[in-house]
Parts: structure tokens; C-alpha cells; sequence
């Protein structure tokens, strides 16, 4: 059976330290049997056909703009099946005017009250998706993303804000035919690397996948 292909493409503020969790993103999805293709420039967003044949999309893209051609190609890969997954501002803070883009995501960031040294408790809100079951709430210090998010997202995973209000960490939604994944987990790769945190990604870029939907959920 031929692999299942994810297509990440890194670049934008350099603060998010795009390429490294790029290769760190390539290596466990390489490790999970998908063929990973990691790209620098916008531009492998150009090839329309490219994009419907591919599983799952990650941008890792912080702000940035994306022209228009880019962004109806994406939009119209995603609608006829291919997968949408990221996190943190390489997907939750891409292309600030693009509001077609924060609509097919889901949310999109507005604030981090506090910087990047909060700490905070992540609560599992949805056991029964096979993202999240099995996962324990955890605790991180790092930038708590404040969002304005789209009603029908399915939330896993939240926090209280720094106003009281329960905060989307990682939500599911579809997109026409396609699924898409998000997590605004992801300032500095540390946190990744945290066993909670690395398997709700891992989990969910591959149920966003294509092919996530041959499998359970």
C-alpha cells in the first residue's frame, strides 16, 4: 500500500523556531510511516494537483501573508479530503488577513497575557475521541493562547484564561470533506517534547490525515 504523504511547509517570525519543530514534526510522523515532504517557501502551495493528491497539510507559518492562488488552492484540497493540522502560531496565528484561512482553522490567536512564562493546567475535555482517550490532564509554563474560535468546534483539550473563561487548547472540526486538527500548544519545542503534548499532536495530525478516517474515529 503506498504511504500516506503529509506536506509541511515552514517559514514565517522566526521566534516560533519554524524549521526545528518542522524536522521535529518530520521525524514522528516518519516514525508513524507517512512520507513527509518539508517545504521553505510558499510556493508548493501553488500546485493544485499536488495538494488533492496529499494527505494531510501542516503549516508551520507564523503571520506571513499568502497570496491568493496559494490560499484557494489549500481551501479547495481541504474540501475535497485532504487533511489540515497544526499548532501554536505555525497554524493559530498564519496569515493575519487571510480570514478564509482562520475559518477553515477554526480560531485564530489574539493575545498572550502573561508572555511566555504562564503557568497553567491543560484539562482533557473530551475523553472519548481516540485523540485524546487515555491522555491525563497536564500541566505546561509556557504562552497561554487567548482565541476567538469558531462555535462548532469540537474542543479536546482547554484551560482558564487569565479572565476566567475555559480557553480552547486542541479542537477537531471539518472542512467541507476534509478534517482539521489544531493545538495552540507549541511555543518553543521543549513543550512538544512533553509525552501529553507530543501524543495528542501525533494522534491528531494523523486522524486530520486523509487516510485518518480508514482508521478508528
Amino acid at each position: 500500500m503506498e504511504k500516506e504523504r503529509a506536506l509541511i511547509f515552514q517559514g514565517g517570525w522566526p521566534g516560533h523556531r519554524p524549521e526545528e519543530v518542522a524536522r521535529m514534526l518530520e521525524r514522528w510522523l516518519t516514525d508513524e510511516g507517512m512520507e513527509v515532504e518539508v517545504a521553505d517557501t510558499l510556493d508548493c502551495l501553488l500546485d493544485r494537483e499536488k495538494l488533492r493528491d496529499t494527505d494531510l497539510v501542516i503549516p508551520n507559518w507564523t503571520m506571513g501573508r499568502i497570496g491568493d492562488e496559494a490560499l484557494k488552492n489549500l481551501t479547495e484540497a481541504v474540501e475535497r479530503g485532504t487533511g489540515l493540522a497544526g499548532l501554536h502560531g505555525g497554524m493559530g496565528d498564519a496569515f493575519r488577513e487571510a480570514t478564509e484561512f482562520q475559518y477553515m482553522v477554526g480560531g485564530q490567536f489574539v493575545a498572550h497575557p502573561g508572555g511566555d512564562s504562564v503557568a497553567y493546567r491543560v484539562r482533557i475535555a473530551d475523553r472519548s475521541h481516540p485523540i485524546t482517550e487515555g491522555l491525563s490532564d497536564f500541566d505546561v509554563v509556557s504562552e497561554l493562547y487567548y482565541m476567538h474560535v469558531d462555535p462548532a468546534i469540537r474542543v479536546l483539550a482547554e484551560t482558564t484564561a487569565h479572565n476566567g473563561a475555559a480557553m480552547p487548547v486542541a479542537w477537531v472540526k471539518s472542512h467541507g470533506e476534509g478534517r482539521v486538527f489544531y493545538c495552540s500548544l507549541g511555543h518553543t519545542p521543549d513543550v512538544l517534547r512533553i509525552e501529553e503534548v507530543k501524543t495528542m499532536v501525533v494522534r491528531g495530525m494523523k486522524w486530520a490525515s486523509r487516510r485518518g478516517k480508514e482508521r478508528r474515529g
